[in-house]
């Protein structure tokens, strides 16, 4: 690993906010594309998804999501039952910042792919007995487009129409309707 990746996942543990920030920002550039240090860092970011500290819970969840592109052995697969867990976070804006990124793994493969998939439309299905389920949808649609706009996959954006047709609410299904409006 380069030294200057290996210290933004320092920085990710300093005192000052912004420079965890600026790690953060950094790392999150750098897996825009593959990188060859993915496993260097996996299995430290596996166990952060259930350490104490929801920053931490939430950045892992994040880059493990972002990693799925670097991600060969397709150990995504295996983990990523742990990743979807953080979607049902104890504190909501660390299971909001894990759904919001969760799309990405959708990105690495067929078979990622359909694990999405299927992940949102059961979860979109029977979430309505969830605090903030209106939100936890929205973050599922927008996933869907996020990922539709980068693989055009025919069948990513159908299940999307498909689940903002299933919506009974007129006022959340026109706001998610709105997502896809230009797709």
């Amino acid at each position: 690993m380069e030294v200057t990746i290996a210290n933004y996942f320092e920085l990710l543990a300093s005192k000052d906010k912004d420079q965890q920030y600026e790690a953060y920002q950094q790392i999150v550039v750098a897996t825009e594309k593959p990188v060859d240090w993915a496993y260097e860092v996996w299995d430290q970011l596996i166990a952060d998804l259930t350490d104490s500290d929801n920053h931490r819970r939430s950045r892992a969840a994040q880059f493990l999501c972002r990693l799925a592109i670097s991600d060969p052995e397709k150990k995504i697969l295996e983990d990523f039952s742990a990743i979807w867990e953080v979607t049902r976070d104890k504190k909501f804006v660390t299971a909001r910042h894990c759904l919001q990124s969760i799309w990405r793994i959708g990105l690495a493969g067929e078979q990622q792919r359909k694990l999405v998939l299927e992940s949102f439309k059961n979860r979109f299905l029977k979430c309505e007995d969830e605090k903030n389920y209106t939100l936890i949808r929205f973050d599922m649609i927008q996933g869907l487009r996020n990922l539709f706009d980068q693989i055009k996959d025919e069948e990513v954006k159908e299940l999307a129409l498909s689940l903002i047709e299933n919506e009974t609410d007129p006022k959340y299904q026109k706001k998610y309707a709105a997502v896809w409006k230009n797709g």
